[in-house]
C-alpha cells in the first residue's frame, strides 16, 4: 500500500484527520496540507502549508491569476515551490508523504502531477486527501491497484480515523 487516502465532502474533516493522524503517528513525515483564509468570518482563499511550517497563499478572490477555480485564482508557485519539493523531499528521506490535497487547484500544476506519480510510482507510502468530485487525473490516481481510498463523511469520521492509524502503523512497523 504506497497510498492511503480519504475522500469525502469539503468539511468532513479530511485535513483535520490528516493533520491528527500524522501528529499522533509521531513518524518522520513532510509534505504539505492545505488551510482556509478567512477575513470577517467569510472564507476569501486557501493556504498551503508545508509540514515543516513555510506557507503561502494557493488561491484567493483577490487574485489576478488566470488560472481559476470558482472564485479563486490559483497561484501555481504556492505549490511549484513549496508543495512539490516538500513531497520530494520527504520521499527522498523515506518519510511518509503527505499530500491535503489532490484537489483542483494543486492539479493545476503540471509539476505535481509529475511530482505525485514520481512518488507513487517510486512505492513511497503516501497519506493524504483527494478530492471527491470527478476528475480525469484524480480518478487514475483513484483506480491505481497501490492506491486504498478510504470514504468519509462527518459521521464515519472517527472509524475511518481508526483504520487509517492501524494501517500506516502496520505500513511504518509501529503497529
Amino acid at each position: 500500500m504506497p497510498a492511503l487516502l480519504v475522500t469525502g465532502p469539503p468539511g468532513c474533516g479530511k485535513t483535520t484527520l490528516v493533520l491528527e493522524t500524522v501528529r499522533e503517528l509521531g513518524a518522520p513525515a513532510g509534505g504539505f496540507y492545505t488551510e482556509e483564509l478567512r477575513r470577517a468570518g467569510r472564507r476569501v482563499g486557501f493556504r498551503l502549508v508545508t509540514l515543516d511550517g513555510r506557507a503561502a497563499v494557493l488561491a484567493c478572490t483577490q487574485s489576478r491569476s488566470p488560472l481559476r477555480v470558482a472564485r479563486y485564482g490559483v497561484e501555481l508557485a504556492a505549490v511549484d515551490d513549496l508543495g512539490v519539493p516538500a513531497l520530494l523531499g520527504a520521499a527522498r528521506r523515506g518519510w511518509l508523504v503527505v499530500v491535503d490535497e489532490i484537489g483542483k487547484m494543486e492539479l493545476l500544476s503540471p509539476l505535481f502531477r509529475r511530482a505525485l506519480l514520481d512518488v507513487l510510482d517510486g512505492g513511497w507510502l503516501v497519506f493524504g486527501s483527494i478530492m471527491l468530485a470527478r476528475h480525469p487525473f484524480a480518478d487514475a490516481i483513484k483506480s491505481r491497484p497501490d492506491v486504498v481510498v478510504l470514504p468519509m463523511t462527518r459521521q464515519t469520521r472517527a472509524e475511518v480515523r481508526e483504520r487509517v492509524l492501524r494501517e500506516l502503523r502496520a505500513a511504518i512497523g509501529r503497529d
